[in-house]
């Protein structure tokens, strides 16, 4: 999921009333002109996981950039011949300097499933309309996608020559409908292909009010994890005109009670804190009052009472699980032999799947209820990336030139993206992107998905600047 700024998303509903449309479009810049055309064609190229293909997208932009001068040898389409619709490319732009370590621009080019019928228009077909452009995917996250290769043949047609060697990982399976995941194929398989400093990937972003006025700018250094439960008791069960106390959907109804009504401890974190002590400026009022209490006291009951009662806000404070599926019986008749529940929780970095497993036992107190872990070949969350001056400098910079007066934030992901599976990997990977969006986050995987037209090619413009800067650091 461009998964983007949930936290900052919760400031802007804050701040916002009903949201108004950005800017007039702009667009008129030949290199904009040119930039629209790539889009246009990675979006409208279907890549869900039901009958889409990840693999001809990432060819058409490999042709792209063999057309604007890459040799054959910059550019690797990969395939695994299981996944032959799940491939990528892999793209290089080389540096002067073979001691420097390469920078990664990492972006999944998969889309969530999108039905015509629901759509007001045509999902895979890109429309602009009301200073917006409509498709599935263009934000999440064709629009980044784009950008990276747009920028990398932008460099060529301009003979740049940076210090650091410059790569591109265009992946797919990060949205999920497919056990193949792009990302972490790559890790497992072709580290050397990705080898690099650190990556840049979705996750941040900036947030704007209801005028369209940009409130924070977010930079994305840390993911929580998701992992599913299940929980399930068994009864012999026997006919329905004998009803018995032990009945396996009371038991289970009764535990899955227990999780809704337990709140984990707050959890800060350096990232955490920051957005707190940043965001309680720009929010004000009682809830930037309880944001500055917190991050004084974590054990605050006052302040955190107040800002969990906003989903966005209290995602970013502690682990959360909550029951998302519920399945018992085998006949209107009899009485429940089985009862089974999922609970997907979203771990904060530094806790462990088995930690919340304990808890989770714990919070239920029912031996009869057992409780298993649901698929666990995803790397748990790590501790925060550190936000370093090498890092944010740049971003700080180009965002004080683009956007005078608008803070950069950092910021906790709670959903996820496929940067944990590079920063297992050795790979330490920072969420941020220049796109600024309503408190709609552009409709991501929902219907009539969009993107402001002025903040695609702005933060076109951003993403090219800073991915410049970082490539010439010494």
């Amino acid at each position: 999921m461009s998964k983007f700024v949930s936290a900052l998303a919760a400031a802007s509903l804050l701040l916002a009333g009903q949201v108004q449309a950005q800017t007039p479009a702009n667009g008129s810049r030949p290199d904009q002109v040119a930039f629209r055309a790539l889009y246009k064609e990675l979006v409208e190229t279907n890549t869900t996981a039901s009958v889409g293909n990840c693999t001809l997208a990432a060819e058409k932009m490999a042709a792209r950039m063999k057309a604007a001068g890459f040799p054959d040898g910059d550019l690797t389409i990969f395939v695994a011949p299981e996944y032959p619709k799940n491939g990528g490319l892999v793209a290089v732009y080389p540096g002067s300097d073979p001691k420097a370590k390469a920078i990664l621009l990492l972006a999944h080019i998969d889309v969530v499933e999108a039905k015509r019928e629901d759509w007001t228009r045509d999902p895979f077909t890109l429309i602009e309309e009301g200073g917006y452009f409509y498709a599935r995917g263009a934000s999440d996250m064709k629009a980044q996608a784009a950008i990276w290769v747009d920028t990398l043949i932008r460099y060529r047609q301009e003979g740049f020559h940076p210090r650091r060697t410059i790569k591109i990982a265009l992946t797919c399976g990060e949205e999920g409908g497919s056990p193949f995941n792009g990302a972490s194929w790559l890790v497992q398989n072709r580290r050397e292909l990705i080898d690099a400093a650190f990556a840049l990937n979705e996750g941040g972003g900036g947030s704007l009010d209801a005028s369209g006025k940009r409130i924070a700018h977010g930079v994305e250094a840390g993911e929580k994890t998701s992992q599913s439960f299940t929980l399930e008791t068994t009864n012999p069960g026997g006919h329905s005109s004998r009803p018995t106390p032990d009945n396996a959907i009371y038991q289970m109804v009764d535990a899955l009670a227990r999780v809704r009504d337990y709140r984990f401890p707050v959890h800060l974190n350096d990232v955490t804190r920051g957005y707190l002590a940043q965001m309680s400026k720009i929010v004000g009022g009682e809830t930037g009052a309880a944001m500055t209490a917190l991050v004084r006291n974590p054990l605050d009951a006052g302040a955190d009472a107040l800002l969990s009662r906003d989903p966005s806000i209290n995602n970013i404070l502690r682990t959360t699980c909550v029951a998302t599926m519920l399945s018992a019986g085998h006949a209107q008749n009899a009485l429940p032999q089985r009862a089974t529940a999922t609970v997907n929780c979203r771990i904060f970095p530094g806790e462990t799947r088995g930690q919340v497993r304990a808890t989770l036992v714990k919070i239920v107190a029912d031996p009869g209820v057992k409780v298993s872990p649901i698929d666990t070949a995803r790397a748990e969350s790590e501790a925060p990336i550190p936000l370093t001056p090498q890092v944010m400098g740049p971003i700080e910079k180009l965002t004080a030139q683009m956007w005078p007066g608008v803070p950069v934030v950092p910021m906790l992901l709670a959903p996820a993206t496929d940067g944990k599976a590079l920063a297992a990997g050795g790979i330490p990977t920072y969420g941020v992107s220049g796109l600024f969006f309503e408190p709609d986050l552009g409709r991501i995987h929902g219907l009539n998905e969009r993107i402001g037209v002025t903040s695609l090619y702005e933060g076109r413009d951003f993403l090219y600047k800073l991915v410049k800067l970082y490539a010439d650091q010494p």
